[in-house]
């Protein structure tokens, strides 16, 4: 039997708890270290699947860990990616890699002259829906992608003392559909044109940031893609891309809790999608771990590289220069 990989996770919030479970369950794993700076988090992710709580030092120290999983805020993830490295472990560190575009390139190159594994938690490519509709353009069945069009709406604004540390729409939110449209089109922008506003959320615009968002990037082949987004969608979180083709369309809709559908003499009508994105991407996230720690076991790429978050990232800063500036932006990605 294969030894399993033992596992530090840093951040014990909420996707630290879904990671932390995912790592639990998965068979090829097992959780030892449980590291978070606010103590009764870490305490009781680390009782729930039988590890301990550990310093950061202390869980990079300890050679029988393998590998890492960062889930901790945003502005911890470089540090951490730097020492994870150096210490000789394998990352999975969810998105964004940094909010400045030079740290995360920074921590690239420490990835890459330690030697690890580094994959990035762009868990929307292992959702079940999205991954078939890209294996069905794969094989030629709408001919050649011409247009993308992505919707992605929250539910509900996150509070404002977030938002203003979060690095703004196009960083916090759009990072995703930004890694979408590079996967399914496969090809990388020479234009970005944002836009947006606050229609109805003030206290978004107080905060230094807008709550509605509509972006346009062409691929040099000519293919186009349409993001568009809002921080508030009455009927739940909404998350939906369309391909058009040379030959046909294809689409991937929402996730609904049932797939019930009720008919009588007034309407027709089903579940609203679901809450949010722990709900609708459950399957995904466990599918990425599965996926991370299938790569170690068996010496494969990951499919989702601390590349493919630069990217994404240089993405969503012309998007954001762009949105400041209100102008296309040209762009040699």
């Amino acid at each position: 039997m294969t030894k399993q990989i033992e596992v530090a996770m840093f951040g014990a919030g909420r996707i630290g708890n879904i990671h932390a479970g995912n790592v639990a369950r998965h068979p090829g794993a097992k959780l030892r270290y449980v590291v978070d700076v606010h103590a009764p988090s870490a305490e009781a992710l680390a009782a729930k699947h039988g590890a301990r709580v550990a310093s950061v030092e202390e869980a990079l120290a300890d050679k029988e860990v393998g590998a890492v999983v960062i889930g901790s805020s945003t502005d911890t993830h470089a540090d951490l990616i730097k020492r994870a490295a150096a210490a000789g472990k394998a990352i999975f560190c969810e998105k964004p890699v940094d909010l400045d575009v030079e740290r995360a390139r920074a921590c690239a190159k420490a990835v890459k002259d330690a030697g690890v594994t580094c994959m990035i938690g762009f868990q929307r490519r292992f959702d079940p829906t999205f991954a078939a509709l890209k294996s069905r353009l794969e094989a030629g069945e709408i001919g050649e992608a011409e247009v993308l069009i992505v919707t992605s709406r929250d539910p509900a604004p996150p509070p404002a003392s977030y938002i203003a540390h979060s690095g703004g729409v196009f960083k916090d939110m759009l990072i995703h559909d930004f890694d979408i449209f590079r996967w399914i089109l496969g090809g990388e922008a020479v234009s970005v044109h944002a836009t947006g506003g606050c229609p109805g959320l003030p206290e978004v615009a107080a905060a230094g940031d807008i709550s509605h968002a509509a972006v346009t990037l062409r691929t040099r082949s000519g293919a186009l893609c349409q993001i568009n987004t809002s921080r508030r969608s009455a009927y739940g979180y909404d998350q939906r891309f369309e391909v058009l083709g040379s030959k046909g369309l294809l689409q991937a809709g929402n996730v609904r809790p049932t797939q019930v559908v009720a008919w009588n003499e007034h309407n027709i009508s089903s579940d609203k999608p679901e809450a949010f994105f722990l709900e609708r991407y459950r399957d995904a996230y466990a599918l990425e771990i599965a996926h991370f720690f299938d790569a170690l076991v068996n010496g494969t790429p990951v499919r989702t590289t601390i590349e493919d978050g630069i990217k994404a990232l240089e993405l969503a800063e012309l998007a954001t220069q762009s949105w400041r500036e209100g102008k296309a932006l040209e762009c040699s990605i």
